[in-house]
């Protein structure tokens, strides 16, 4: 594993720009070729329900690879499943993993406005029983695919995902590792006999919507239980530093977010080492 992901990480940096930006695809199959294999994607619109919900989530892998590797959940931000956590599943599968951008909201829901994405991210906050019902739904349905390693599934977030992937993590959910990005940091209160997952928090040091209280709690909390966890602190990094449209929406909505591209490729490098060594 740790030969196949050297290759994997070279890989990463090259992609982890430029498929952001990409337009979005429906299921299908994209083959790219390099110096050293074939890539050939394979991507699926798949639907599920959850509590009587039809959830509308995305899946893609390498379908050329043979046997099984390792997963990873992407849970979105605020605004929804929207062209962005697809096209981070879309950078994991070309990594060599099965990756699936989950549909939290139903129906596919995209928030066009900061309002009704706090409308419909605020519940998940308030209930994280139903965040968890969403999420296993999410997971069985990784699960069911023969290309998933049960063993080694992780799962990764992004603001509101990213509060959210550390509250699976406290709540017990059987991952193996846990990275949030930009995410909120207080939820659950953790618990020793709980948490499995390893945590990688990649942190924006000049995020307003995350402040040092709220970090200092998240290191105190964790620290208590002895949580094997990973805290990086990317300098002058605000809110959203991971996604390329975040400074467009930032000015549209007048929200104090944007995009870093150092943070976002020094973020995406951490967790790619740290799967390297926690999915081996």
């Amino acid at each position: 594993m740790k030969r196949k992901f050297t290759w994997m990480l070279t890989l990463g940096f090259a992609l982890a720009m430029g498929s952001c930006n990409n337009e979005d695809k429906g299921a299908g199959t994209d083959t790219k070729t390099d110096s050293t294999k074939q890539y050939s994607a394979k991507e699926e619109e798949v639907s599920y329900t959850s509590g009587g919900t039809t959830m509308r989530s995305f899946v893609v892998y390498d379908q050329n690879r043979e046997g099984t590797r390792p997963a990873v959940l992407v849970i979105p931000e605020w605004w929804g499943i929207d062209t962005y956590p697809k096209n981070r599943a879309r950078q994991l599968a070309a990594l060599g993993y099965i990756a699936i951008a989950v549909d939290m909201y139903g129906e596919g829901k995209v928030a066009q406005t900061p309002d009704s994405a706090k409308a419909w991210a605020t519940p998940f906050y308030v209930n994280p029983g139903m965040a968890r019902e969403r999420f296993d739904a999410a997971l069985a349905k990784l699960k069911s695919y023969p290309q998933t390693d049960s063993s080694r599934i992780a799962a990764i977030g992004y603001c509101f995902g990213g509060a959210q992937v550390l509250n699976m993590a406290r709540l017990g959910e059987d991952l193996k590792a846990v990275v949030s990005f930009h995410g909120n940091l207080v939820g659950v209160q953790p618990d020793k006999s709980k948490l499995k997952a390893e945590v990688l928090v990649c942190h924006g040091g000049a995020d307003p919507f995350v402040p040092q209280a709220e970090v200092d709690q998240f290191k105190k909390q964790m620290d208590s239980i002895g949580a094997k966890y990973t805290f990086k602190v990317y300098d002058g990094a605000t809110h959203a530093f991971t996604n390329p449209e975040a400074t467009e929406k930032g000015k549209k909505f007048g929200m104090p977010i944007s995009y870093n591209p150092a943070a976002d490729t020094a973020s995406w490098k951490d967790m790619l080492e740290f799967f390297d060594r926690v999915l081996k």
